[in-house]
């Protein structure tokens, strides 16, 4: 794929026809806490607010918002906690949307617990236009998330992936971007060919990909808000797997324009090339740590490939995975405790494993035969992969215990070469 001539064609960000992902269900957790999240007052949109925090907190599969409410209250002074216990609703979400004038407007919530009978979150939203309606639903959903778990919410995140689709009959490729949840995606180019390898700027602002311009591989930054691209590797030969630093000043790369595919740092500011691996393997698919010390990447040069750890500074290189025949496309948690890969045991069934590297222990998440391309979300309590479902390409998400599924298919078209954003 990487030696196919690409013509890239970019084009604005705008969401006009596009597809948004549709989010699909497909295993609850057993352990799900029931939540009740209540229309709130004075909603714009048919109470797209308590839609919207209903579906980001489905999606963790921590929470299963309770379908039957006793009552429909938009304060806590509204509130009769016997109600709500009887019921066995622990926690509720409630809210209202005041006017402020023109297209402005005051969204207050609260959170509040039965058993404790109080209040205990609430803030006020101003000056909040119609359009940045979902925007406040998902910075809600990261706040009770918080409040409730601890851990920081991944509801106002983003994930990029590459679209296949047909125009006029012919087959082409869009690089994406959309809400965690699938919705309002927007384009970042057109091609008539496959795109590869996005990878995220650690503030978010700026996407890397290989494209093939004048016939030839190429990494390009881009950034987002302005459209603009650089050339930052046109290398002879393969120029592949960009991936970020953690302090976003430099990128690792798979080259090949000294004979054999290796992996090089390169500098942005200076555009300074430095070969990190020396192997006659296929080096490639390096991934940073946390902390920026060490890459991880998959080699071929223990028989099959496999995933290894690089450390920087030395150079020193240690095998980390040893189960089944195949490991590759390795991404680390934001910890960097657990390691995500396509996972192959026997044959050709190649699945999404989930290996704790502190312990060692190695589980296969997914049973479907296809999958690829994982990357944790930010929170380190989802992983997004590539997957199918029939002749359908989708984008699954799964909590790390595997015991939450669902897939993000697209209205038209095949998704694949998820890239979830800091």
């Amino acid at each position: 794929m990487l030696r196919v001539g690409l013509l890239l064609v970019l084009i604005s960000l705008a969401t006009a026809g596009n597809c948004e992902l549709m989010l699909e269900v497909r295993k609850s957790g057993n352990n799900s806490t029931p939540i009740a999240v209540v229309p709130f007052g004075n909603d714009l949109q048919s109470n797209s607010l308590s839609g919207i925090i209903s579906s980001d907190l489905t999606q963790t599969g921590l929470f299963q918002p309770a379908s039957n409410l006793p009552a429909k209250p938009t304060s806590s002074s509204e509130i009769s906690y016997p109600v709500w216990q009887a019921a066995k609703l622990n926690h509720i979400v409630v809210g209202k949307v005041v006017p402020q004038g023109g297209d402005q407007y005051t969204i207050q919530f609260e959170l509040l617990s039965s058993d404790q009978q109080k209040r205990i979150l609430g803030e006020t939203l101003t000056n909040i236009p119609v359009a940045k309606w979902r925007d406040a639903a998902h910075f809600i959903s990261d706040r009770i998330f918080r409040q409730l778990t601890g851990k920081p919410g991944a509801f106002s995140t983003r994930i990029a992936y590459v679209l296949q689709y047909k125009r006029d009959g012919q087959t082409r490729y869009r690089l994406e971007i959309a809400d965690a949840d699938g919705h309002r995606p927007q384009t970042v180019l057109d091609s008539p060919e496959p795109l590869l390898s996005p990878s995220w700027s650690p503030d978010g602002q700026k996407i890397t990909y290989v494209s093939f311009e004048s016939r030839k591989p190429a990494v390009i930054v881009q950034t987002l808000a302005t459209q603009q691209r650089e050339v930052v590797a046109r290398f002879k030969g393969l120029n592949g797997a960009p991936a970020w630093s953690p302090d976003g000043s430099k990128l690792a790369l798979t080259l090949s324009h000294e004979g054999n595919p290796e992996i090089y740092l390169l500098t942005l500011a200076d555009k300074k090339l430095t070969r990190l691996t020396q192997d006659n393997a296929i080096d490639t698919e390096a991934r940073w740590s946390p902390d920026g010390q060490s890459l991880i990447f998959t080699s071929d040069r223990g028989g099959s490939p496999q995933i290894y750890r690089l450390d920087v500074g030395s150079r020193e290189v240690r095998r980390l995975t040893y189960d089944g025949n195949f490991n590759a496309r390795g991404a680390l948690s934001p910890d960097g405790r657990y390691l995500a890969m396509v996972h192959r045991e026997r044959g050709q069934t190649f699945q999404i494993a989930v290996q704790d590297l502190e312990t060692g222990v190695l589980n296969t998440l997914t049973d479907t035969p296809l999958d690829e391309s994982p990357s944790f979300s930010p929170n380190g309590q989802m992983v997004v992969y590539a997957s199918r479902q029939g002749k359908q390409g989708v984008l699954g998400i799964m909590s790390l215990d595997g015991q939450f599924k669902m897939s993000l298919p697209a209205t038209d078209g095949q998704v694949r070469e998820p890239a979830w954003s800091p």
